[in-house]
């Protein structure tokens, strides 16, 4: 009796086990089914509007577009949701995008121009190197304009010392002098502007194609 007992027991347990492996089969089939079946054809378009109306059709519109808008297969199941159009966040990245672009076609043009970072950096040294020679002639040219008024307003103060009027010749000639100064001063502000300008311009240059190598 004991075993005819220990057998039922036996041939219970089997058939769990086998009824557990069918299901588990079952399961394997039928996930391989739906791993194989291609991704569902969007039939409907479904948009709320924005007192929460659904609107349905078979093709996507602008009001679609605006208010973000749902793919439905012909189950009408969802497959797919698009987020509604942002004109400001499209503006900001067709903004970069440009930007970006631009940066590129500059780096290609100073690619071209320049070669490398060493090319560079040699021309901007080139002119730096003569702007320098020329604020030096500008600033001996201002001293020695300098000293001549020193010797003219002496020669204007002694005419009048004795009482005598100031010829016209000295007084054009301290005019001219007082010009000419003035112009010096002005030309050598404008170069030492140029200086630090090009100097400016030509780091840029120089990083930015350091950054190409």
């Amino acid at each position: 009796m004991d075993r005819i007992i220990y057998y039922q027991n036996i041939a219970s347990k089997t058939k769990k086990i086998c009824n557990t492996a069918l299901s588990v089969s079952l399961l394997i089939c039928t996930l391989s089914v739906y791993a194989d079946t291609p991704q569902a054809k969007a039939v409907w378009y479904r948009y709320y509007d924005k007192n929460g109306v659904a609107n349905i059709s078979t093709s996507v519109t602008p009001a679609h577009i605006k208010n973000g808008y749902e793919a439905l297969d012909r189950n009408m199941q969802v497959i797919k949701r698009n987020h509604a159009y942002n004109v400001e966040k499209d503006l900001q990245q067709s903004t970069s995008r440009a930007s970006e672009v631009r940066k590129l076609e500059q780096d290609a043009r100073l690619k071209r121009a320049y070669g490398n970072s060493s090319v560079a950096v040699n021309k901007r040294n080139e002119l730096l190197s003569n702007i320098k020679q020329q604020i030096t002639l500008q600033n001996q040219t201002l001293k020695q304009l300098q000293s001549d008024r020193i010797i003219l307003k002496r020669q204007e103060m002694e005419y009048y010392r004795k009482g005598n009027s100031v010829p016209v010749t000295l007084k054009d000639r301290i005019k001219y002098n007082s010009e000419n100064i003035d112009k010096t001063k002005n030309y050598i502000g404008s170069l030492q502007d140029n200086y630090r300008k090009t100097q400016t311009y030509y780091d840029d240059i120089i990083n930015r194609l350091k950054k190409l190598e």
